[in-house]
């Protein structure tokens, strides 16, 4: 039972708190009625037979081993499992779970800061700002990006339990910052820099470096005394982060290890080193942009190509600048260094110095780092009104506008998130033209009925990428939906030239043939589908429908049973299984009637 003595000592924070969680709801109150979109919502939850299987022996194991996603993140597996076993395909829960996870990030992060520099006002404001971001939106209105939030709610842990293990340091204290860490890098590898962000949190509000004033923030219980926080040598400082150290290193070396086996990672003959430091210092002089001006955001920005020189340029002397400027104040104004190092250093990971995928940037990427750009704001612009009647006026003012503000844009990126073929359409708007944003495009339409739309796009994907077989595959099924078998067909061998191995190639290219009476073409399709994905559960249904047809129903009610361990509810098996054994046991039937 909570005391009294508590509400009235924390009052205002338990009020900013709630306000927070208002202010979430409030803003992404419209997922509840959205559903699954196309990118990475079936390879996380809808297609997913691991993850719909739920908490079984054999779903655990493999939420432990597997490397399909180009990731390693078992805990994330285990959320997606959990929400599918509360809401099945009602897409409005996995939505909920998203929202309620941003909801306690931004509480987490005012708790932190009001503990780690006992600023109640500043400490609510950059957590309403960071609940607020439109930014933020691609986070939480995606399904998929589950593991974003809960390597935030991690990460804030991690904090938190910092900011209390610094006040009396101790392995008892130290225990819980050690785990958040561990499990923040299980839901996305993103964390690895914690370690460094601590150093920056000694420096401030921590005050633990030496040389610095041996007094840390003020206490955020009223009336209470300052918390003393002693500096410690540097040797300490660094000492102290070893066992963190080796949970990150531990973390990059399996997360470049599974990007490899998914083929997701680019050596150096992709994209050289020059290229990546140019695209780096771009990137970082991009996400300022859409930080401090969110405009044209995007699901997918492609990769720029090659950057002029004035561009190279011209974000590195803006990097280089503020850094310069921030360095300057930094005994005056602490917070600004860690704040924009903060920003800096959290990019690192995912900037394209190793480059996974065609991504070139992304608004999920920003979900940590911000953080840090907000403190060194707000704490700033603070301070420039300090001591003034009218200038905190001003303040107030400014920050009620500049909320509202976020909230309206919130709301307006929102309604791109509503279909797969409302948010494509809108990348497709802002963006350059690129395979991945036709595609999904194009698979929107194609799900809606639009075959010509979709055909449309998948061709202007090909343009794209002559090389990307999802492309010709996809193609194919569009034709083959419009009735063109032939040409379908010449789509799948397309696709298959350039991966022999690509599963559903293999499998439309099998369906495209049964249609043609090519029954033993068809069913060695359908095998290597089998052999490339094992739980492509239509290739081994559809095998299962050809022994039917050849009278072979042993073997029809083996591939029954064995697409039924991948999909154990689907009624359509079940009949199809029951059909088979009655048709097998029929001859058996009859010789006992003779025998009687």
């Amino acid at each position: 039972m909570i005391k009294p003595d508590f509400l009235s000592r924390f009052f205002p924070e338990i009020m900013i708190a709630f306000a927070l969680s208002l202010l979430v709801a409030g803003s992404y109150w419209p997922v509840g009625d959205y559903g699954f979109i196309n990118y990475d919502d079936p390879l996380y939850v809808t297609h997913n037979e691991h993850v719909k299987m739920g908490f079984t022996a054999e779903s655990l194991v493999w939420a432990f081993q597997d490397f399909g996603s180009t990731n390693w993140h078992p805990l994330t597996w285990l959320s997606h499992m959990t929400d599918w076993a509360l809401f099945r395909d009602n897409a409005g829960g996995h939505h909920g779970t998203n929202v309620v996870l941003h909801a306690m990030n931004a509480i987490l992060l005012f708790v932190f800061l009001r503990l780690m520099t006992g600023a109640l006002w500043r400490s609510a404001c950059v957590a309403a700002l960071f609940a607020l971001h439109p930014l933020n939106v691609e986070s939480v209105a995606w399904v998929a990006e589950r593991k974003n939030l809960l390597s935030g709610f991690f990460g804030l842990w991690t904090l938190l339990f910092y900011a209390l293990y610094i006040r009396k340091p101790g392995w008892k204290r130290y225990l819980p910052v050690f785990g958040a860490c561990a499990l923040g890098l299980t839901a996305k590898p993103m964390l690895v820099t914690l370690p460094f962000l601590l150093i920056l949190l000694d420096f401030w509000p921590g005050r633990r470096i030496p040389g610095r004033a041996a007094t840390g923030a003020s206490s955020p219980i009223p009336g209470k005394a300052p918390y003393p926080i002693r500096p410690v040598s540097l040797c300490r400082l660094l000492t102290e982060k070893i066992p963190l150290i080796v949970l990150s290193v531990a973390s990059i070396v399996v997360t470049l290890l599974a990007a490899e086996r998914g083929g997701a990672l680019k050596t150096l003959d992709h994209f050289p080193l020059t290229v990546r430091l140019g695209n780096a210092l771009y990137a970082y002089a991009a996400y300022l942009g859409k930080i401090f001006l969110p405009r044209d955001l995007a699901v997918f920005y492609p990769r720029p190509g090659s950057l002029s020189l004035w561009q190279t340029a011209g974000a590195g002397l803006l990097i280089a600048a503020v850094t310069a400027l921030v360095l300057r104040w930094y005994r005056e104004r602490p917070y600004l260094p860690v704040g924009w190092f903060w920003f800096l250093g959290t990019l690192v990971p995912v900037i394209g110095l190793v480059q996974v995928g065609l991504q070139a940037m992304a608004d999920r990427y920003a979900y940590f780092p911000l953080i840090g750009l907000l403190i060194l704001v707000v704490w700033g612009v603070t301070d420039l009104g300090k001591g003034r009647a009218a200038g905190k006026t001003a303040l107030i003012g400014s920050m009620v506008i500049l909320l509202l503000f976020s909230f309206l844009l919130t709301r307006q990126q929102l309604r791109h998130w509503q279909s797969s073929r409302l948010l494509f359409e809108h990348a497709l708007a802002v963006t350059a033209a690129n395979l991945v944003t036709h595609s999904n495009l194009a698979h929107a339409l194609f799900g809606e009925g639009d075959w010509k739309g979709a055909e449309a796009h998948y061709r202007a994907a090909i343009r794209s990428d002559s090389k990307y077989a999802n492309a010709y595959a996809n193609l194919g099924a569009v034709l083959a939906r419009q009735g063109r078998i032939d040409e379908a067909v010449g789509e799948y061998r397309k696709a298959l030239a350039l991966n022999p191995r690509h599963a559903d190639a293999h499998y439309h290219l099998g369906l495209a043939m049964e249609k043609q009476a090519r029954f033993s073409d068809a069913d060695r399709h359908y095998e290597a589908a089998q052999r490339e994905k094992p739980d492509h559960v239509d290739a081994v249904r559809q095998r299962g429908m050809l022994a039917m047809k050849a009278g072979d129903y042993e073997k029809a009610a083996a591939f029954f049973q064995a697409a039924l361990r991948i999909h154990p509810d689907d009624p359509g098996l079940k009949t199809a299984l029951l059909q088979a054994v009655e048709h097998r046991d029929a001859p058996q039937k009859v010789l006992d009637r003779k025998e009687d």
